[in-house]
């Protein structure tokens, strides 16, 4: 998150940290990355981000690669503490895609966003995403749990 300071980067760390849901009826926003994502895909599942991979097991497929219309499911680490979920927009390469999502940026919807798989097999389990902020793609590598497909 170079070029944002201290403060800008305390404040996107907070607001990625925002991924959450309670479950229906939740009043959480929908400029967190659940509910966005939900309500773009249509999928029914709930709770932090990097909780929806594991509810997805029997009642949606999961795959390791992407596919357009695909949830993509980022892991929690010290910067994502519930993690994260984007959809994909368009498959560029073998390598890169486009999401779309929320709070990525803070208390925003962010769309055409690239996002590069930088892991050493291939895999898409490692992936750099693009920072707006700074118009560049960010530095930190993040996990990937893998990709759900909506019904």
């Amino acid at each position: 998150m170079r070029g944002t300071g201290w403060l800008g980067t305390a404040a996107a760390l907070t607001a990625l940290a925002a991924c959450a849901t309670r479950g229906p009826g939740s009043a959480a926003s929908t400029l967190e990355c659940a509910p966005y994502a939900r309500r773009v895909t249509g999928v029914a599942l709930y709770g932090d981000g990097a909780d929806w991979w594991t509810q997805a097991a029997g009642h949606y497929r999961r795959t390791k690669e992407p596919a357009k219309g695909a949830i993509i499911v980022f892991a929690r680490t010290s910067r994502l503490v519930h993690g994260h979920v984007s959809v994909v927009e368009s498959l560029i390469s073998e390598r890169r895609i486009t999401v779309r999502h929320a709070n990525w940026v803070p208390g925003r919807i962010t769309t055409a966003q690239p996002v590069v798989d930088v892991s050493p097999g291939n895999d898409w389990s490692r992936v750099r995403v693009w920072w707006q902020p700074t118009d560049s793609l960010g530095i930190t590598v993040y996990p990937v749990l893998g990709f759900i497909l909506p019904a």
